[in-house]
């Protein structure tokens, strides 16, 4: 007999009254500066009794200077926790707000108010009254020194804010004290500025205003553009005056303490970094008031914005942490040089701090991933991603650090002088409330899903990176996957909607037909990869289902259809199959499959497996947007129909499998995954087709590997999703753990073959691993609906938690016992082996009695 499960839930039904309503955020955002167009308010409901749902909300919005509400929007019957519209009056440009919210659950009893919280509105190009500055240099490699001193009046001071736009990376100081770090590439005509609260560091008297401001010109994740500096200081009094600070010809510019250098590299273009320290020492004070700057030059003015190439700008509401480690450890090598292992492969600049320097003595520093036999950090092409990782420091008197500019990957650090060594590693602010949670009684699973949550982390800068050692470009199929574990590993949402506007602004700039750029912003211009191209319907409905955001759906809505025109146009009236998808060039055309090793994919064939999948994706993710925007949808679907048909006609084997492509006898692991994962293969071939996948081990690269796994779980394998994820003999992430990596790799054999060890595309199976082996899987747009099953692995234990936009759902299993902790609004259904539950929120213990 099956055992009969029987479950119990802490708590009563209905509850007290509902607790105030936390985690207040504007547009995803726990304190959002800048925010365009109508701000987006979110919440989680606290309610203490289970099964319980928000049934209405109160949201008031007042000015944060003068507590004059602007917007009341009385009881709203809603359910809504996320990406409520503003619906009040005009807010004012480069204003101060706050707001508050309560809600009401079913038996209408309401709650307090939360706790408030801020945001500031944007400002127009119109509103800055500045002026782009440059110092006339004509350098590549431009470090550019811009200051101006300013008065504060002795009185209250309640608001300061400073706008800062540059090209293309600057550090902002308010006498000598760092306050801002912006690292922001777009185009010049889709530029972003960065709005940072000053208030605290504003005191009466005259001050100074520095700006250290970064051009290098075009690279991967770097357009061709101009060099150039914009700011706007506004300091706000209690009285309701205020005092404006702007760049204009009264600044002075100087050169930076940078020497001329080479290349990192031939592709990233990241510069090597050699600085004067007697020019830092000779520029002390630089930004504090009373420095000499009488042999400082006048800037050249481009003119007030919008001028020259720079002809809008908008806030960007991501920004990156910034925290100070230490190594693990610190060796000293007979030549008197020490080496740093900082344990992990971090993005991060070195920073060294010699307490006794000698004027004029030149310091060596070597970065990298790997040591050589003699202890020496390696910085061959092979370990290093074919880019130089050296820096020089020539020393000062007496004490002093050098810190480089530009970050790179790398685990180890060599100084050739005895130092006091750290580096400073950033990555995008998430918040940590909402990072995801895993523990299981397998270590190496656990040690996997940490490699992959700090991958994915470590891969998001401005923008989501090939990889932070050499190409630092947001490449289309890199941006999807890690995009996918940022948001199931770390709760963040933001990152992938900067993103898909960044991407989808690519087919404006340069594809009228529809594709997409393989990499964007980027130095080489138009550039494309065709199923790439593909993936962009499917990654906005995955955004979608994570955070419940149609906004972004309806603004991108356009250019998932326009993928979708390019696709069908290139279906073969013969066959029905979509035949020599244009696009790619070299090894790349007419798709990149699986990069860079391929496992014997036949790409001789002109009807592609892969690219025929994909366009199914394509055309049913587009359906389902327009059925959400209340469009017709059936086009769609009908056109994702008949070529499923054709595929399950013409592209599979008389046993189920699939072959790589038309006329074709190579049946890929990668084809097969994609027919489950994608809903291609009907449900009956799945055993067979499961065995194929099963047969091969793992004979696909990181970049689609998480496509393997969900193809193995929908299949009813999760077993077999533990094996993939934690066999140490082959290839794969614990095979990746096992050599000594600590960071997902662009392949299996990177170790090898001097490909990438910090690329993050490998971190996209997080996101089956909670499904598969932590048993939870959202089923409905912004986590509203979920799904958990007591999974079918060799593990005898997991734990963790899943952060969803309604909120974390905690999970804990064993052999006997689940216990589940549900978010107010969430609905499960508790999958056992004896039956299925619906549970709504609470805690639940559910108990499997033999």
């Amino acid at each position: 007999m099956q055992p009969e499960p029987v479950f119990k839930s802490a708590g009563s039904a209905g509850g007290g009254q509902p607790l105030a309503p936390a985690g207040l955020t504007v547009n995803d955002r726990r304190r959002a500066l800048g925010v365009e167009g109508a701000p987006l308010f979110g919440w989680l409901p606290r309610h203490t009794g289970n099964g319980e749902r928000q049934t209405a909300y109160h949201i008031r919005v007042w000015h944060g200077l003068d507590d004059v509400e602007v917007w009341d929007s009385g009881k709203v019957p809603s359910e809504r926790t996320a990406y409520v519209e503003y619906a009040g009056g005009p807010l004012g440009r480069g204003a101060s707000y706050r707001w508050s919210v309560r809600t009401w659950d079913s038996a209408d009893r309401e709650s307090g108010w939360a706790e408030p919280a801020g945001f500031d509105t944007g400002i127009a190009d119109s509103d800055w009254g500045a002026s782009w500055i440059r110092r006339a240099a004509g350098e590549t490699d431009e470090y550019t020194l811009a200051r101006v001193e300013f008065a504060v009046a002795d009185k209250a001071v309640v608001r300061g804010r400073l706008y800062v736009a540059a090209s293309q990376q600057y550090h902002a100081f308010i006498d000598s004290r760092l306050v801002d770090r912006g690292a922001a590439f777009a185009y010049p005509g889709e530029g972003y500025y960065q709005v940072t609260d000053v208030t605290g560091r504003l005191a009466p008297g005259t001050g100074a205003l520095g700006v250290l401001y970064h051009w290098y010109g075009p690279g991967q994740g770097r357009p061709e553009g101009e060099p150039g500096l914009l700011v706007r200081l506004v300091i706000e009094y209690g009285d309701g005056t205020r005092d404006v600070v702007v760049t204009d010809d009264t600044w002075r510019v100087s050169r930076g303490p940078w020497l001329d250098a080479e290349w990192r590299n031939d592709d990233g273009r990241d510069f090597v970094e050699n600085v004067d320290g007697r020019i830092v020492r000779a520029q002390d004070g630089w930004a504090s008031a009373g420095f000499d700057d009488s042999e400082w030059e006048r800037p050249a003015v481009v003119g007030v914005h919008p001028a020259g190439v720079f002809t809008h700008l908008t806030a960007q509401l991501t920004r990156l942490k910034y925290t100070t480690v230490a190594p693990i450890s610190v060796v000293t090598l007979e030549s008197g040089a020490v080496v740093a292992d900082f344990g992990k492969v971090v993005p991060a600049t070195p920073r060294v701090r010699f307490r006794e320097g000698t004027a004029g003595r030149h310091v060596d520093l070597v970065a990298g991933y790997l040591c050589n036999a003699d202890g020496t950090v390696a910085n061959t092409p092979h370990a290093n991603q074919v880019t130089d990782l050296s820096y020089t420091y020539v020393q000062s008197q007496g004490d002093q650090i050098f810190e480089a500019f530009t970050y790179v990957g790398f685990r180890y650090l060599e100084v050739s002088e005895p130092g006091e060594i750290t580096a400073v590693v950033q990555h995008t602010d998430t918040d940590p409330a909402r990072a995801a949670a895993f523990a299981s009684d397998n270590p190496t699973l656990d040690a996997v899903f940490a490699m992959m949550q700090r991958s994915a982390l470590y891969s998001t800068q401005e923008q989501f990176l090939d990889t932070p050692t050499r190409e630092k470009g947001q490449f289309l199929a890199d941006a999807v996957t890690i995009s996918r574990a940022l948001m199931h590993g770390c709760g963040d949402r933001a990152a992938t909607a900067r993103a898909i506007r960044e991407i989808a602004a690519s087919q404006k700039r340069y594809w009228p037909d529809g594709r997409l750029n393989a990499v964007y912003p980027n130095g080489d211009g138009k550039r494309d990869i065709p199923d790439f191209t593909e993936m962009f319907p499917g990654w906005v409905w995955d955004y979608y289902v994570a955070s419940g955001d149609a906004g972004l759906v309806a603004e991108t809505y356009p250019v998932s259809v326009a993928v979708t025109d390019y696709v069908r146009r290139h279906r073969d009236p013969e066959t029905r199959l979509v035949t020599r998808l244009s696009g790619g060039a070299g090894p790349y055309e007419f798709g990149i499959v699986d990069w860079p090793n391929r496992y014997g994919y036949d790409t001789g064939t002109a009807a592609r497996t892969t690219v025929n999948m994909l366009a199914v994706d394509a055309l049913r993710s587009t359906a389902k947007q327009a059925a959400l925007l209340g469009l017709p949808a059936g086009e769609f679907t009908a056109d994702a129909d008949a070529l499923v048909e054709a595929i399950n006609a013409r592209l599979r084997r008389a046993d189920g499998v699939y072959v790589d492509g038309l006329g074709s006898g190579h049946a890929s692991q990668i084809a097969n995954a994609y027919a489950i994962a994608l809903g291609v293969a009907p449900p009956e071939a799945h055993p067979v087709i499961a065995d194929h996948l099963v047969s091969l081990g793992l004979a696909m690269g990181p970049m689609t590997a998480d496509v393997l796994l969900t193809a193995l779980h929908l299949a009813g394998r999760d077993d077999e999703v533990l094996r993939r994820l934690t066999d140490p003999e082959s290839l794969g992430w614990a095979n990746v753990l096992a050599r000594g990596g600590t960071f997902t790799w662009e392949s299996w054999e990177a170790l090898d073959t001097g490909e990438s060890m910090s690329h993050g595309w490998g971190a996209a199976a997080l996101a089956p691993l909670q499904r598969a082996l932590l048993g939870v899987t959202v089923t409905s747009p912004g986590g509203r609906e979920i799904r958990i099953c007591h999974p079918g692995s060799r593990l005898t234990r997991a734990a963790g938690t899943v952060w969803t936009q309604a909120g974390p759902v905690q999970v804990d299993w064993n052999a006997v016992t689940l216990t589940v902790e549900i978010p107010v609004n969430v609905t499960a259904e508790v999958q056992l082996p004896a039956g299925s539950h619906r549970v709504g929120s609470g805690r639940h213990t559910f108990t499997i009695r033999s």
